[in-house]
């Protein structure tokens, strides 16, 4: 969202009306680096320049049609169907533009369309009739651009949607997705000439920031930190961010540095001297303190970030509190909690109820407080509904109802459907210090008096969890909540089309294609995705927690190249291409096993023959269930609930949603279907057990072991054994598979893997003879029909090659889910594996491509 300088037309192109001279068009490089690529692959460059032949009025006519043509968005790249949701087609909760924001005429947001450069990309607009502020997500806190529109010198208009705002030399230039939108902001722009200007900073200067390091211009206005790119741009007033002082504090660190600490971020600076630090540590605790005037009580809750702004709203100093639930809240949304009753929120305020404010109650807010809070009963709420400072009595009324009486939003603890184990765990965890658990089971409807005699608060009190006793005691005689299901979507013939495009982590609408952005989903709202191709439709869902996207593409491959650009983002840990690749379905779950809770927020993916569960928490690892048309599977739609039994486990998966249960189901079921028998499967713990007993017993022996022992050691296969050893255990192996003595620690596991591959290289489990037809193979360029060549060579193997490839390529996979331990990839041990299957052709990329595959996709290639 830069901004454009006419002393420096690099930054971004003028107008048609306005064009460079052909000395700056001409002969600029074409590959001058743009925007990163799309999931079209399309790239968004536009060249500029002419034929070396042609003539002056032809070079004129093409670069006239190269600068028109930068000034549309990019082509969108799949079609979407949603139910419209009130005005417009704006989602629900959403306000309609002209009246988003109270105070007149000349407040104002929508979503633009901007340009930096050559790059375009969008944003939310906002106007609150003095400061302009352009975030790049609805739900952000701090701003990409904030500026005062006394600095403002001229505002025009333009065809097709467009407008521009001039600041002397420089001007942003915006796209509007209609005319009456974009007449609105030129309008309300116009009205705001004669606001007061801003008060004179009370001091500025250069600091360099952290974490991007980069070096920015500080200026202190009031109660606010402005924050510039450079000094120019405070000379202009077009400023980065824009920080509140009364939500912040200022704290030291090193010899010239400082940081400012917000609810939401800390901005860490360096100043070029200590006594350039002292002038700007001095003046922000002045106005820090200037804008705080509280009780002992409120400035100890509010040393703890998230309690300086509302749980509700985010307004800033909330000096009310609802003690049952761990919020601490504004004036007026007290109002509205009061309204709950008593039974289901006890509101205090902080200066007034001093009686409440034991020691042990400051202690449970300043550590849990809104951070918690929001954890459980805000979990999921969507950028649209989210309310803001400025909402009306009535507004705040429905989202207060809905978070806390319907729940709409609250993370349900995964045994809500079962009250016995709900208190069974209650009884449990309030041992402990997770506080956050504790109010998701109270949440969920577990009864604090659930017991007579030992019951929680004696079960905590014994443990010496004073915290917990705190919280036990002011829900201990309140209503257990009973929430209606969620709403599920229903299909309804009321649906409006757009052009969807997916840009960063948003996922941007536009009602017609090559037309500026109506609307902008934040794929982290997305709760499950699932593909519904069937024939020659391509066609995935998207839905979140209030809505439900039909994606609609031309090709297979288009489809295929966004679902995995969404599941790529929304899957909670890093994962490669190929990790996802044949996915169908993912949806956000808590996982149980038994009656043990294992996963209490985490990701399930589905593909033919394997269910892959990825834990949101960084400190478990993915999983792999194989499945098999020998195994049950349960749906439950009362508890959004569907049971696995795998053999010897019993795996539970709980959905969020209805609609996404039995969508999971259905999938489920057509994934078991093309899965073979159980006795032909692998397990999920040894996956060198497939199709039947001719592996040879050597490395049966070797795969087992490290299956068992190995897959967390750093580095395995990559790292070589000791020589020696590993030949006496190739001896010792082919002697005596049975009984040749494999020991466990690292070094003896590296061992054995080294006198893995010697096996199998001596074994040639890709004959010579056949070795011109699998090059061929790994030659195409379409991956679909490479793994249907690869199906077609494995079956002209011989028996025992063919089962001890499926076995190796088996066991990798398994080695490569454990990735984020033993660091060995797919493409890792691809490259480790080529030589040892392929021998000479072990430099040709596309080998490397080909035994990839093989471990990524061994189900597919192996058992058709």
């Amino acid at each position: 969202m830069a901004v454009s300088d006419s002393s420096n037309d690099e930054e971004i192109p003028k107008t048609p009306d306005s064009p460079k001279s052909e000395e700056e068009l001409i002969g600029r490089d074409a590959g001058e680096p743009n925007a990163s690529p799309g999931p079209d692959g399309s790239d968004g460059r536009f060249i500029f320049g002419v034929a070396q032949q042609g003539s002056l009025k032809q070079a004129e006519t093409q670069i006239q049609a190269q600068l028109q043509k930068q000034k549309i968005p990019r082509a969108a790249t799949i079609r979407v169907s949603r139910k419209k949701q009130g005005p417009a087609g704006l989602p629900r909760g959403a306000h309609p533009t002209e009246t988003r924001l109270t105070g007149g005429a000349v407040s104002r947001s929508s979503w633009l369309d901007v340009w930096k450069g050559r790059r375009h990309t969008v944003v939310w607009a906002t106007l609150d009739g003095q400061v302009m502020s352009l975030w790049k997500k609805r739900t952000d806190k701090f701003t990409e651009n904030v500026f005062h529109v006394t600095s403002i010198t001229n505002v025009s208009k333009q065809g097709s949607g467009r407008f521009s705002i001039h600041f002397g030399k420089k001007r942003f230039e915006f796209m509007a997705h209609n005319e009456v939108v974009q007449e609105g902001w030129v309008t309300s722009l116009l009205a705001t000439r004669g606001t007061e200007t801003l008060p004179p900073p009370e001091h500025h200067s250069s600091l360099i920031m952290k974490d991007p390091r980069s070096k920015v211009y500080a200026a202190i206005c009031g109660h606010h930190l402005w924050l510039y790119n450079k000094k120019e741009d405070f000379t202009l007033g077009i400023g980065m961010t824009c920080v509140s002082m009364n939500v912040a504090s200022v704290k030291q660190t090193g010899r010239h540095g400082f940081s400012l600490i917000t609810p939401y971020k800390a901005f860490n600076f360096s100043a070029d001297s200590s006594r350039e630090l002292g002038v700007w540590f001095s003046c922000l605790n002045q106005g820090i303190l200037s804008a705080l005037s509280c009780s002992e009580v409120a400035q100890r809750l509010w040393a703890s970030p998230w309690n300086k702004v509302c749980g509700d709203c985010g307004s800033a100093n909330p000096e009310w509190a609802s003690i049952n639930l761990l919020l601490v809240i504004c004036e007026g949304c007290a109002g509205q909690h009061r309204a709950l009753g008593a039974n289901k929120s006890k509101v205090r305020s902080l200066k007034l109820d001093s009686k409440v404010w034991t020691e042990p109650l400051i202690k449970l807010f300043v550590a849990c407080g809104n951070k918690a809070a929001n954890e459980v009963w805000g979990y999921n709420i969507p950028a649209a509904e989210q309310i803001l400072p400025d909402a009306t009595p009535v507004e705040r009324e429905a989202f207060i109802r809905a978070k806390y009486i319907k729940g709409l939003y609250r993370r349900s603890h995964p045994l809500a459907s079962n009250r016995s184990l709900l208190e069974e765990r209650l009884c449990q965890v309030v041992c402990g210090p997770d506080v956050t658990e504790t109010l998701s089971l109270i949440c969920s409807g577990a009864r604090v008096l659930c017991r007579t005699g030992d019951g929680p608060v004696a079960l905590a009190e014994q443990a010496g969890q004073a915290l917990q006793v705190e919280l036990l005691r002011h829900n201990e005689f309140l209503e257990a909540p009973t929430f209606d299901q969620l709403p599920t979507s229903k299909d309804n013939p009321g649906l409006e089309e757009l052009h969807g495009k997916l840009e960063d982590e948003r996922f941007l609408f536009s009602q017609e294609n090559q037309s500026a952005a109506c609307d902008v989903l934040d794929l982290r709202e997305v709760i499950a995705v699932y593909d519904r191709s069937e024939g020659s439709t391509y066609e995935f869902d998207v839905l979140t927690l209030t809505d439900k996207l039909i994606c609609n593409a031309n090709t297979q491959d288009v489809l295929l190249t966004h679902l995995l650009y969404i599941l790529k983002v929304v899957l909670p840990t890093s994962v490669e291409d190929v990790e996802v690749t044949g996915l169908v379905a993912a949806s956000r779950v808590s996982v149980l096993e038994g009656h043990g809770l294992q996963h209490t927020d985490a990701w399930v993916a589905l593909r033919p023959g394997e269910v892959l569960v990825f834990p949101t928490d960084p400190l478990k690892t993915k999983e792999r269930l194989a499945l098999s048309t020998d195994q049950r599977h349960n749906l439950n739609s009362t508890d959004n609930t569907i049971e696995m039994v795998l053999g010897e486990r019993t795996v539970t998966v709980q959905f969020m949603k209805q609609s996404s249960c039995t969508s999971w189901y259905t999938l489920l079921q057509k994934a078991v279907s093309s899965a073979p028998r159980a006795s032909q499967s692998q397990p999920p713990l040894t996956p060198s057990h497939t199709a039947c007993d001719t592996v040879p017993p050597s490395i049966e022996r070797c795969i087992s072991h490290i299956t068992k022992h190995g897959l967390k050691v750093e580095g395995l296969y990559r790292r070589c054994g000791i020589a020696s050893k590993v030949s006496g255990l190739v001896k010792a192996l082919i002697a005596s598979p049975g009984t040749a003595e494999l020991e466990t620690d690292e070094q003896a596991v590296l061992d054995t893997g080294s006198a893995l591959k010697q096996l199998i290289r001596v074994l040639e489990l890709i004959p010579q003879t056949n070795k011109d037809q699998w090059v061929k193979a790994a030659a195409e360029p379409h991956e679909a029909l490479r793994l249907r060549s690869y199906n077609k060579l494995v079956k002209q193997l011989h028996s025992e090659n063919r089962v001890t490839l499926e076995a190796l390529c088996g066991h990798l996979y398994l080695v490569q889910m454990n990735s984020q331990e033993n660091r060995m990839t797919a493409q890792n041990l691809a490259l480790v594996f080529v030589p040892t299957l392929f021998q000479e052709l072990a430099m040709s990329t596309d080998m490397v491509r080909l035994t990839r595959e093989l471990i990524i996709h061994h189900a597919l290639v192996f058992q058709g």
